[in-house]
């Protein structure tokens, strides 16, 4: 541990408060490297996250006990099987499956405009819709998205709770769930043949097939990431565009500055909280010795709202330059699955808009933000105007 004098904070009283994107910033202007028991070393401004993101020679990925593929591996492992993996988010193939999500979307839309009292963001529309397209993606049946969401809130509430049986256990629940998928391609050749599943199935790496425990651990983050992260997205857009409506006039107005917008949107308040890394020697961090074999949790939400790199960082600017954005990540460990979550909500958005006149907040109803490790909201009541 360090040798100089060390702040501590406990990140479950620090960030569960009503809005824990103001107590970001609070632990960033107070303590931009702070040490807890649960998260190790925290680290919150801007430039401290993105020398750990571009420097994986003093950073590692491994910092799981069980595989991660592959973003809990580092070179030249990790580059063997991103290399694979990146080629499933490719434009050509999310350009293919864009009409699948907008079918999707535009029924799901529909149907919560039609609800006249309003609807629950989260629950009826966001995690709906995460589900639907994960399980359409993956070319897995639509009834499994209850599953799958099912597991996903129980998997955050365990890491909320840092229940490490409980992730153990869950762990193998969805390795139970992708053999299931596994066994029924296996048995039945001449189905699924183009399906993300199968041709997962037909990977090689080193020379021999990819086995059981390294696609489910693909197919694992992947859920995690899409059900976990665009649900919040979902949230957080129809939050901002509810409490701002010259922003929704704006872009119902100038649909071409949707995908540039929605990225703004989601600096300001990330849709995930976090990721880990574990120093390869001693590094020095913002004014902290921190010594070799030190876990470091990089906190997306404070990084992006650096009033040291974002001017007036609290607000939304549609015309701002997002080069800095973080969103996804920076260097070798920056998110594949990009390209395909920003056509998703691309697409949400835009079924969102075409169908309605107007959103806004339901009256007498107080938005529920997620609390650690969560991020977006709980509870979000919307009325929709047709």
């Amino acid at each position: 541990m360090a040798g100089n004098v060390t702040p501590h904070w406990n990140p479950k009283t620090d960030l569960c408060t009503p809005n824990q994107v103001l107590a970001h910033d609070e632990m960033r202007r107070r303590c931009p490297v702070a040490y807890s028991q649960e998260l190790g070393w925290s680290i919150f401004r801007h430039a401290d996250v993105k020398r750990v993101l571009e420097d994986h020679e003093s950073f590692s990925n491994a910092v799981s006990e069980h595989l991660s593929v592959p973003n809990g591996m580092d070179p030249p492992e990790h580059t063997i099987y991103r290399q694979m993996i990146e080629a499933y988010f490719s434009y050509d193939r999310v350009r293919a499956f864009t009409p699948t999500c907008r079918t999707i979307s535009d029924r799901l839309v529909s149907d919560a405009v039609r609800a006249s009292a309003g609807v629950e963001v989260v629950s009826q529309l966001a995690t709906r819709f995460a589900g639907q397209v994960q399980c359409a993606f993956l070319g897995w049946p639509e009834d499994l998205h209850h599953t799958l969401i099912d597991w996903t809130q129980r998997n955050t509430m365990a890491n909320r709770d840092g229940d490490r049986e409980q992730l153990s256990r869950l762990a193998n629940e969805f390795e139970a769930i992708v053999d299931s998928q596994l066994d029924q391609r296996a048995d039945d050749s001449t189905t699924h043949s183009t399906d993300v599943t199968r041709m997962l199935m037909g990977e090689r790496v080193y020379e021999r097939p990819l086995s059981h425990e390294e696609i489910s651990s693909i197919l694992r983050n992947w859920t995690v990431g899409e059900i976990g992260t665009i649900s919040a997205s979902i949230s957080i857009l129809l939050h901002h565009l509810a409490l701002h409506p010259d922003h929704q006039r704006f872009l119902r107005d100038n649909l071409a500055k949707l995908p540039s917008a929605i990225d703004e949107m989601l600096r300001v308040h990330n849709p995930l909280f976090s990721n880990r890394r574990v120093t390869r020697c001693p590094v020095n961090l913002g004014g902290q010795d921190i010594g070799a074999g030190e876990r470091v949790t990089l906190h997306w939400i404070s990084a992006n709202r650096d009033e040291e790199v974002f001017e007036d960082a609290s607000e939304v600017r549609f015309d701002r330059d997002s080069a800095e954005n973080l969103l996804y990540g920076a260097g070798i460990h920056v998110c594949p699955g990009a390209p395909l979550a920003r056509m998703e909500l691309e697409v949400f958005m835009e079924s969102l808009l075409s169908q309605t006149s107007s959103w806004s907040l339901r009256e007498g109803s107080t938005p529920v933000y997620a609390n650690y490790p969560a991020c977006g909201f709980d509870n979000l009541q919307v009325l929709f105007g047709s």
